[in-house]
């Protein structure tokens, strides 16, 4: 069986490493191969503890183990992290991902595909360079897949913008800012030789630039220098989710291309790798109609309760305040509420069970906030 990958990012590098290295031939098209991307490239515990190697090697990575959490209404609240948050930059990343793939033994062609069409059980997958036959496709091409009978069919509603600026300076910390009526935030992740200072949201591009760099002049970072990107990330409303399609005759998507970005904080490359591993899986075992469900045991439905969970968090109100304040107060007052912020950005609180975990721990953290604020207010008084 020969297997083409369609895209050469985390979710296609991945995936083509695996079937190499289980000995199916494998062919990897991809027009840049390692590109830069505005996000911030963070790796959670969740993600190198399943795959060891991305703590491993000389590949560059800031590890990340202080972060600044802040909304309106609420000071600051300062996490220092249990596990920490492995921050590559993006090209290097993708580098060393493709790296692996090739010394695996899946062949790396940098051409664009122009077309994929199935004809009884071959593809042909026409580039610039030619047509190249194989048996199975792994479509990997990202949010703004250019092949449209396949991957997930993303409406306007179905996507945010994530755009930023690569700033030559240095930092330990990650900061993150939310606003009041909001869908979205503002990032600074500090990677090795620069810092991704970026924002992502469902508003149009001009007003997100705009609110950043209102945010960077106010914060004192500096477009001096600076390189400017913009990307375009699945963002699933809840609907959209039963019809999401990620499988079909003869190929799986991963990553973007299957939609599988977390709808609230807009992270990927957990879900990039993970759903790699699992088409991969069902590729090798020849299961293929397995792959949908290995997903949705493993992450679409999580990732379906967050979005319907994403409004409510970036617009609704807990205890009399914008949820997104309530929670930085939180994190800032309560020892039990840090707790689960740890899990979440650990990546091991499931959204699933957010819900339960927050209302079963109110009492405790109530409590808390009350002897650590409002008790020592009063004695002072």
């Amino acid at each position: 069986m020969k297997v083409a990958v369609l895209g050469g990012g985390p979710s296609g590098a991945f995936a083509a490493e695996k079937l190499a290295s289980a000995g199916v031939s494998t062919i990897l098209f991809d027009e840049k191969l390692a590109w830069e991307k505005p996000c911030g490239g963070g790796l959670t515990w969740k993600a190198y503890s399943q795959y060891p190697f991305l703590a491993e090697g000389k590949t560059p990575k800031k590890v990340v183990t202080d972060s600044v959490l802040s909304a309106p209404g609420s000071a600051p609240a300062r996490l220092k992290l249990e596990h920490p948050i492995l921050i590559y930059s993006r090209y290097d990343l993708n580098a060393m991902l493709l790296d692996r793939a090739q010394r695996a033994g899946a062949e790396l062609e940098r051409t664009r595909v122009l077309s994929a069409d199935r004809t009884g059980t071959v593809w042909n997958i026409r580039t610039k360079h030619g047509t190249v036959e194989a048996d199975f496709c792994i479509m990997a091409a990202g949010a703004r897949n250019p092949l449209r009978n396949l991957g997930t069919e993303l409406t306007p509603g179905d996507t945010m913008t994530a755009l930023g600026y690569f700033v030559p300076a240095d930092r330990d910390q990650i900061d993150i800012q939310f606003f009041a009526g909001f869908a979205g935030y503002i990032w600074v992740f500090p990677r090795c030789g620069h810092l991704s200072v970026g924002i992502c949201g469902k508003e149009p591009s001009a007003s997100l630039r705009v609110r950043l760099e209102r945010y960077m002049h106010e914060h004192g970072i500096s477009k001096a220098g600076a390189s400017f990107y913009g990307h375009v990330l699945p963002s699933l409303e809840s609907q959209a989710w039963r019809r999401n399609r990620v499988a079909g005759d003869g190929w799986m998507a991963v990553g973007d291309a299957a939609g599988l970005v977390d709808p609230i904080t807009g992270e990927g490359l957990f879900y990039a790798l993970r759903s790699a591993d699992l088409a991969a899986q069902a590729v090798i075992a020849e299961s293929f109609d397995r792959y949908p469900v290995y997903l949705q045991n493993d992450i679409s439905d999580d990732l379906e309760f967050a979005s319907r969970l994403a409004d409510h968090f970036f617009h609704g109100q807990f205890l009399r305040g914008p949820v997104t304040s309530r929670m930085v107060q939180f994190t800032r007052l309560s020892p039990t509420f840090r707790a689960l912020m740890q899990d979440l950005f650990a990546g091991t609180q499931q959204y699933l069970g957010l819900r339960d975990r927050v209302w079963g721990n109110l009492n405790k953290s109530l409590r808390e906030i009350i002897r650590n604020k409002l008790l020592p207010e009063r004695s002072g008084a």
